[in-house]
C-alpha cells in the first residue's frame, strides 16, 4: 500500500485547473457529506482523519503551526491564553464563517481541532487533547479550540 505524505501533497500538475479548489466544494464535502451523511455527524472519521493530517505536518514548534494553519487557509490562529498544561487558541476567518447561524447550538469544525491535536501530541511527544468549544455557525465570533496538555 503506497503512503502519501504531506509533501506528496505539494506535488500538482493540473495545467487548467491549478492548485486550487473552491471553498464550497470544501464545504459540501465536511457538512453534507460527512457531518451529514454519517453516523454521529461524522466526529469519529473527522477526528481520526485530523489526527493523522496533523501527524504528518512538517512543523516542530507551535508558532509553525500556526503559521502553517494560515498558509493552508484553514483560517487565522492565535493564541488567546496559555499556561504550561492549557492553551486557548481562536481560529479567525474559518472555513465556516459566513454560513449560516444554525438554531441549535453546534460545532463543526472539529477536523481542525484533530489537525491541532495530532501536530502537538507528535510534537511533545505526550497525549494532547483538543476541544471545539466556539464555532462560527453557532452564532461566535470565531471558532475555539480548548487545548489540553
Amino acid at each position: 500500500m503506497l503512503d502519501y505524505t504531506f509533501d506528496d501533497m505539494k506535488l500538482i500538475n493540473r495545467d487548467k485547473l491549478g492548485n486550487m479548489v473552491p471553498l464550497e466544494l470544501f464545504r459540501t464535502i465536511r457538512l453534507i457529506g460527512l457531518n451529514q451523511g454519517l453516523p454521529m455527524g461524522g466526529r469519529s472519521t473527522t477526528l481520526t482523519i485530523g489526527r493523522k493530517i496533523g501527524e504528518n505536518l512538517p512543523v516542530h514548534t507551535v508558532e509553525e503551526l500556526l503559521q502553517l494553519f494560515e498558509e493552508l487557509r484553514i483560517g487565522i490562529p492565535r493564541i488567546l491564553y496559555q499556561e504550561e498544561h492549557k492553551m486557548i487558541v481562536a481560529v479567525d476567518d474559518c472555513f465556516c464563517k459566513g454560513l449560516p447561524t444554525l438554531e441549535e447550538e453546534k460545532l463543526v469544525c472539529d477536523l481542525e481541532g484533530a489537525i491541532l491535536e495530532g501536530a502537538l501530541t507528535k510534537m511533545m511527544k505526550r497525549r494532547v487533547t483538543v476541544k471545539e468549544t466556539k464555532c462560527n455557525v453557532s452564532g461566535h465570533e470565531h471558532c475555539e479550540y480548548e487545548i489540553r496538555m
